[in-house]
C-alpha cells in the first residue's frame, strides 16, 4: 500500500472556532485508501458517500482529496448549494474549472453551459476534455451535497460517470441520507446499476466521541461531560457545536487534566448548524418548526395546526420542507425532531415569553380528552392486532390521498406510498392501492418510479382480471406523455380481460382510442371510440365521455372539419373542468383545446389557456401536467413568431431525467419547436442536435411521431440546401394509408402549407406542390369562417403559380392573424415577385417582412430579406429584437425577467410576477447572462443601474 495515507489532519476552523482530528472513521478511510490505490493502477469507478445531515460527509470528502494530492494525483472539488440551482452544471463546472489547475477549454464549457439547446455538445466537450486530462494522470472528481444539484449536473455526472468508466477516474459524490428528490433518486439508481460502491456514515461510538470531547475541551473528559457529549447520539457536528459552546460560555472547568462542568446540567444551546439549516427555510416552514420545538416531544399536524391557527391543510407545504430538511421525521401520526438537541437549540432561540406560551397551549389537552397531547398512542402487543392496526391506518392513508389529490398531490402520492407500505403483500386490496399510486406518483413528476411499480406488479403475476385491468389503466395513463404505442398497448391488454366491471372497460377503451389517436392511428382511434361510447353511456362515466370528446375533435380535425373540432374540444375541455383534473383520464383536455385554438388563428385564446394551466398545475404540484402544458405553450409561441420565448418554454420542459420512455409528446412539440427555432435563427449546432432526434423519431412505432421527424428532417435538408434529400425524406409521409395519412405532411400546424410548397417546387416536385396546394385550398373551402387558412391556402397557390395576385391576397389575409412569421413570409414572397418588375413597389413589403423578422428574432430571415433590399438597391440600418436601445442583446422577455433578478426578485418570484415558470425564468436568465457577459446577480445589477438610470 502507498505511504501517501490518509491522515487525520485537522480541518479549518467552524462556526465555534474549534480545530479537531478525524475520530472514529478508521475504515472509511480505509476504504478510500483502497480506492485511491486503485485508481493510481490505472482503476476508475465511483464512490458514494451516503449520511444525514453533520455525521461528516464533507469531511470525508475533504480527507480524501487532500489525500489524493499527496499521492501527486490532480482533484477536482465541486459543490452544489441549495440556492444556487438556476446556474446549469454549476456545482460540476465549479469543479473543474477553478483552482489552480482548471480543465482546458474553461471559457467554451462555460459558454456551452449557458447557451440554449448546447447539452449534446456540452456533454461531448466535458468529455473530451476529462479524456485529454487523464493522458497525464489520474484524476479524482469530488462532487459533494448531490442532493441539491440541478438537472443538468445530474445528467452530466451519470453520463460522463458511466461513458468514462474505462478511464483512471474516480468520482467521489456525497449525497445525504432518506428522502431525496426524485431527479436525485433516479440518478443514485443508475449510478448503482453501473457499479457504484457505498460509503454508508453512520453515527460514531463512545470511544471517538469521547476522543472528539478531549479535542474539544483540551483535557480528558470527566463522567459528567461524557454525559452531555452521549446527548449528539455520535453525530460529530452536534458534538463539537455542543461542546465548543460550552467551552466559550466558561461552563467547563479543567483539574488535573480532567474536563468537568460548571453547572449540571447546562442550558439548552442555540447550535450554528441549526440556525444556518433554518435560515434555510421559508417563513411558513420556519414557524412551524419553531413551533414544534416548544411543544416538548412528539407533537400531531392538528396541534400545531391550532398553535399557528390555521387549518392542517394549510401546512402541507410547510411539513414537506421541515422533513425534506432533515429536522423533523415522522413519528407514527406525529412529528418529532430528528435529534433532541435539535429542538432544544431551536427551542433555544425563541424569547423565554413566547416559549413558555406555546408549552402552556401545547400542554392543554384536547377538549374531551384526559391524555396528553405529547404521549405517543399506544401500540399493540399482538401481531395480528398490529396487522389489523396497519390495515386501518392504510385505509385512513388511502382517504386522506383521495381527498388530497385534486389540490395537494405531491401529499397525496406520500401518503398513497405510505398506504402501500403498511398494505401485506398478499392483502386484496394491494393491487387497487398500487392502481390508485401510479398517477398520483405520474403527476408529481415521478413517472419513473410509478412505471417501476406497475410494471413490477405485472410481472408478478397472481392478479385477478379487474386488478389487473386497473393496474393496466394506470399505467396507459402514465405512457400518454412518454409512449403512445405503449399507451394503446396497455389499454387495449386490459380492456381485453375477462369479466371486467363495465365502468373499468368503457374507461380503458377510451384510453386505448386516446393513445391510437395520438399516436396517429386515427381510423382505428374511431373505430374503437364508438365501441367505446356505448360502453361509457352504459356506465354513465362522464370522465370517459370527456376523454372520448376529445378523440372525436380529434377524428373531426384530421376530417378538416376545424369548426366540429373545435366545439368538440370545447365541450370536452368543459366536461373535464366540472369533473376535476383528478378524475380526468388524459390530464387535462384542456390541453388539446389549447392546441386547436392555436390552429385555428386563435393565439390569445390558445396562449391564456396555457399560461392558466401552467400556472393552477404549478400552484397544485402538478409536474407533469406544467410540463406538458409548457410543451404546449411552446407551440404556440413557436407559431405566433415568438421565438426566444417559445426556445424557453421547450428547455425549461425539457429538464425531466427520469422520463420512464422516448417521451412522444416532447417529439412533437418542444423537440419541433428547437429544431424550428434554430433553422430561423441559423443555429447549425442545435440543428444538427435535434435532426439526430428526428432520425430517431424516424423509427418510433408511432405514425404521428414519424411523420414529425419526416417532416423535421425535410426541413432540415432544405436548411442544408439540399431539396431533393428533402422531397425524399417525405416520401413516407406522403404514401402512407389514406385512412392515416395527415392532412399536411404530418404537421398540426396548416400554415406550414407554404413552406411545403416552396419546398417541393425548389426540387422540381411540382405533383406534390400541387397536392399540398389542393390540401390547403380544401380545409379553406371546409372552414370558410376562419381567415388563417384562407391566408395559407392564398399564399400557397401564390407560390405553385407564381400569382402576384395570390400572394398580395395571402398578406391582406395575413393582417387579421397573429401569425408573424407567415405573414412576414407571404409579405417576402409578394416583395420577390414585384421586384422582378417594380423594383421600388417591393421595398415596402421587404420592410414589413424585415420588421417582422427581426422583432420574432429570427436572424436567418431577417439576413435573407437584407439581401433581397440590397439587390433592390436598398440598405436598411441593422436592428435588434430588443426592447429598447439601451439593451439591444436581450429579447423583450430576457429583459424583463433580467431587470426584475436586478432589482433583488429571487427566480421564483420573478416566474409569480411574469405567470412564468421557474424553469423558464432560469432558461431566460442563463441567456441573458451569457449575452451580457455577466456571471452573478451582482453584475447583474450594477449592469441595470447603469444602463437603465446612468448610475
Amino acid at each position: 500500500m502507498s505511504v501517501n495515507r490518509v491522515t487525520t489532519g485537522t480541518v479549518p476552523e467552524g462556526p465555534t472556532g474549534v480545530r479537531t482530528p478525524l475520530r472514529g472513521r478508521g475504515a472509511e478511510l480505509a476504504f478510500i485508501e483502497e480506492r485511491l490505490d486503485a485508481l493510481g493502477r490505472g482503476e476508475g469507478g465511483i464512490v458514494r458517500v451516503e449520511g444525514p445531515a453533520g455525521i461528516g460527509r464533507s469531511r470525508i470528502l475533504a480527507e480524501a482529496a487532500a489525500a489524493a494530492r499527496r499521492r501527486g494525483t490532480r482533484v477536482f472539488e465541486g459543490a452544489a448549494d441549495p440556492d444556487e440551482h438556476f446556474v446549469p452544471l454549476g456545482p460540476l463546472l465549479d469543479g473543474v474549472l477553478a483552482g489552480n489547475g482548471p480543465l482546458s477549454g474553461a471559457v467554451r464549457l462555460r459558454d456551452l453551459a449557458t447557451t440554449p439547446g448546447q447539452r449534446f455538445w456540452l456533454l461531448q466537450e466535458l468529455a473530451d476534455r476529462l479524456r485529454e486530462t487523464v493522458r497525464d494522470g489520474p484524476l479524482l472528481v469530488v462532487l459533494d451535497d448531490l442532493q441539491w444539484c440541478d438537472d443538468l449536473t445530474l445528467l452530466t455526472f451519470h453520463t460522463l460517470a458511466a461513458g468514462l468508466s474505462s478511464h483512471a477516474i474516480l468520482w467521489l459524490v456525497a449525497v445525504r441520507g432518506g428522502s431525496v428528490p426524485s431527479g436525485v433518486r433516479t440518478t443514485l439508481d443508475r449510478i448503482r446499476q453501473a457499479g457504484a460502491r457505498e460509503l454508508v456514515l453512520g453515527a460514531l461510538g463512545e470511544r471517538a466521541t469521547a476522543q472528539i470531547a478531549g479535542d474539544v475541551l483540551g483535557a480528558a473528559p470527566g463522567p459528567d461531560v461524557l454525559r452531555v457529549a452521549r446527548r449528539a447520539e455520535g453525530v460529530p457536528q452536534l458534538l463539537v457545536e455542543l461542546l465548543g459552546s460550552l467551552r466559550e460560555d466558561g461552563a467547563v472547568t479543567v483539574e488535573d487534566g480532567v474536563a468537568g462542568l460548571a453547572a449540571d446540567p447546562p442550558a439548552p444551546r442555540v447550535l450554528p448548524s441549526v440556525v444556518r439549516r433554518l435560515d434555510q427555510l421559508s417563513d411558513g416552514a420556519r414557524e412551524l418548526v419553531r413551533t414544534a420545538a416548544c411543544a416538548g416531544g412528539p407533537v400531531t399536524v392538528a396541534l400545531l395546526a391550532e398553535l399557528l391557527g390555521r387549518s392542517p391543510a394549510a401546512l402541507i407545504t410547510a411539513v414537506q420542507e421541515s422533513l425534506d430538511a432533515e429536522l423533523l421525521t415522522e413519528s407514527g401520526d406525529r412529528l418529532a425532531f430528528r435529534h433532541d438537541l435539535i429542538r432544544e437549540a431551536v427551542e433555544a432561540g425563541l424569547p423565554l415569553p413566547l416559549r413558555r406560551t406555546l408549552r402552556g397551549q401545547a400542554a392543554e389537552p384536547p377538549p374531551g380528552s384526559t391524555a396528553s397531547p405529547g404521549a405517543a398512542p399506544a401500540g399493540a402487543a399482538e401481531a395480528g392486532n398490529a396487522g389489523r392496526e396497519d390495515a386501518a391506518e392504510a385505509g385512513r392513508l388511502r382517504t386522506a390521498a383521495a381527498e388530497l389529490a385534486a389540490t395537494a398531490p405531491a401529499r397525496a402520492a406520500d401518503r398513497s406510498l405510505k398506504a402501500l407500505e403498511l398494505t401485506a403483500a398478499d392483502a386484496p386490496e394491494r393491487p387497487r392501492v398500487i392502481a390508485e399510486t401510479i398517477p398520483l406518483l405520474w403527476q408529481t413528476g415521478r413517472a419513473a418510479q410509478a412505471r417501476e411499480l406497475g410494471a413490477s406488479a405485472l410481472a408478478n403475476g397472481g392478479l385477478g382480471p379487474e386488478d389487473e385491468a386497473r393496474i393496466r389503466l394506470a399505467m396507459a395513463r402514465l405512457a400518454v406523455p412518454f409512449d403512445f404505442s405503449e399507451a394503446a398497448r396497455q389499454a387495449r391488454a386490459g380492456a381485453a380481460l375477462p369479466g371486467i366491471p363495465v365502468d373499468l372497460r368503457g374507461r380503458l377503451l377510451a384510453m386505448l382510442a386516446v393513445g391510437l389517436s395520438m399516436a396517429g392511428e386515427h381510423a382505428a382511434a374511431e373505430q374503437v371510440a364508438a365501441e367505446a361510447w356505448e360502453t361509457a353511456a352504459a356506465a354513465g362515466d362522464r370522465s370517459a365521455e370527456a376523454t372520448l370528446t376529445t378523440v372525436r375533435s380529434a377524428v373531426s380535425f384530421h376530417r378538416m372539419d376545424l369548426t366540429e373540432a373545435f366545439r368538440q374540444a370545447e365541450r370536452a375541455a368543459a366536461l373535464a373542468d366540472a369533473l376535476g383534473v383528478s378524475t380526468s383520464l388524459w390530464v387535462p383536455e384542456a390541453l388539446w383545446h389549447a392546441l386547436l385554438s392555436n390552429t385555428t388563428g386563435r393565439f390569445a385564446e390558445a396562449l391564456a389557456a396555457a399560461e392558466e394551466g401552467i400556472r393552477i398545475t404549478r400552484e397544485q404540484g402538478r409536474t407533469a401536467a406544467t410540463r406538458m402544458w409548457l410543451m404546449t405553450r411552446s407551440r404556440i409561441l413557436l407559431e405566433a413568431g415568438r421565438l426566444a420565448d417559445a426556445r424557453a418554454d421547450a428547455e425549461a420542459a425539457s429538464a425531466a431525467p427520469d422520463d420512464p420512455g422516448p417521451g412522444n409528446l416532447a417529439d412533437v412539440t418542444l423537440r419541433y419547436v428547437m429544431l424550428r427555432v434554430a433553422l430561423h435563427t441559423d443555429d447549425r449546432r442545435t440543428a444538427r442536435v435535434y435532426a439526430a432526434e428526428a432520425r430517431r423519431m424516424r423509427s418510433d412505432g408511432a405514425p404521428v411521431v414519424r411523420h414529425f421527424g419526416s417532416w423535421m428532417l425535410a426541413l432540415m435538408a432544405d436548411f442544408e440546401g439540399r431539396p431533393d434529400r428533402a422531397m425524399a425524406e417525405l416520401d413516407e409521409v406522403m404514401t402512407s394509408p389514406a385512412a392515416d395519412r395527415p392532412a399536411y405532411a404530418g404537421l398540426v400546424d396548416p400554415a406550414d402549407a407554404p413552406v411545403l410548397v416552396r419546398l417541393a417546387l425548389r426540387a422540381g416536385a411540382h405533383e406534390r406542390a400541387a397536392q399540398a396546394v389542393a390540401l390547403a385550398e380544401r380545409r379553406a373551402v371546409l372552414n370558410p369562417g376562419l381567415t388563417l387558412l384562407a391566408a395559407t391556402a392564398a399564399h400557397a397557390r401564390g407560390l405553385l403559380d407564381n400569382d402576384l395576385a395570390a400572394l398580395l391576397r395571402a398578406v391582406r389575409l395575413y393582417e387579421d392573424c397573429p401569425r408573424a412569421l407567415a405573414r412576414a413570409s407571404a409579405l417576402e414572397d409578394a416583395g420577390r415577385k414585384l421586384a422582378a418588375t417594380r423594383t421600388p413597389d417591393a421595398v415596402p413589403y421587404f420592410d414589413t417582412a424585415l420588421a417582422l423578422y427581426v422583432s420574432a428574432g429570427a436572424g436567418r430571415d431577417v439576413a435573407r430579406v437584407r439581401r433581397r433590399l440590397r439587390a433592390a438597391g436598398v440598405r436598411r440600418r441593422p436592428a435588434t429584437a430588443g426592447l429598447s436601445d439601451a439593451w439591444p442583446e436581450l429579447t423583450a422577455a430576457e429583459l424583463r425577467v433580467a431587470r426584475l433578478v436586478a432589482g433583488g426578485s429571487t427566480n421564483r418570484q420573478v416566474a409569480e410576477d411574469l405567470s412564468l415558470s421557474p424553469h423558464t425564468v432560469g432558461s431566460h436568465l442563463r441567456r441573458a447572462f451569457t449575452k451580457l457577459d455577466v456571471t452573478s446577480r451582482g453584475e447583474l445589477a450594477r449592469l441595470v443601474r447603469h444602463r437603465d438610470n446612468g448610475e
